[in-house]
């Protein structure tokens, strides 16, 4: 895979190996723009470093993310699925052992109080996100190993 450009121009440095996680649109999307900033997992993680944000190919059909789609650009990110659309540092894991924690942390995450699950949630804390040329891929679930583009 090509390495992505930051929004300086510069190249980001590939890691060793691409990792992607798969997110479901429009929570992809608003992830790569930069409106979500945290990913809510039922599983912890210690991977740090740049992880390829995927597009899942099935959207997410409750109403709460797609509300948040307010710009013509994440209009048109939201139809792209089944693939690689962009890259973010994975700077922290953060735990969510109460419903109320989590409901704090809604501005980054962007997801209800009511999406809350005992005993607890994890959230993903990504920054320095941007987008990258779409790539069809299949996505699975955990990180998955993404190889480089031929050619």
């Amino acid at each position: 895979m090509t390495p992505p450009v930051s929004p300086g121009g510069n190249p980001t440095p590939p890691p060793e190996r691409w990792v992607a996680l798969s997110v479901r649109q429009p929570w992809a999307a608003l992830l790569v723009a930069g409106v979500k900033t945290v990913e809510v997992r039922t599983w912890p993680t210690r991977r740090r470093g740049p992880v390829l944000i995927h597009a899942g190919r099935l959207p997410d059909e409750r109403p709460d993310g797609w509300a948040l789609l307010d710009t013509p650009e994440l209009r048109a990110w939201v139809g792209l699925g089944g693939g690689v659309i962009g890259v973010a540092d994975l700077v922290d894991c953060v735990r969510y052992d109460t419903a109320e924690a989590f409901a704090a942390a809604e501005a980054e995450h962007r997801n209800p109080p009511d999406w809350f699950r005992p005993p607890r949630l994890y959230g993903f804390a990504f920054r320095n996100p941007r987008p990258v040329a779409f790539r069809p891929f299949t996505g699975q679930t955990f990180f998955f190993p993404v190889e480089p583009a031929a050619g």
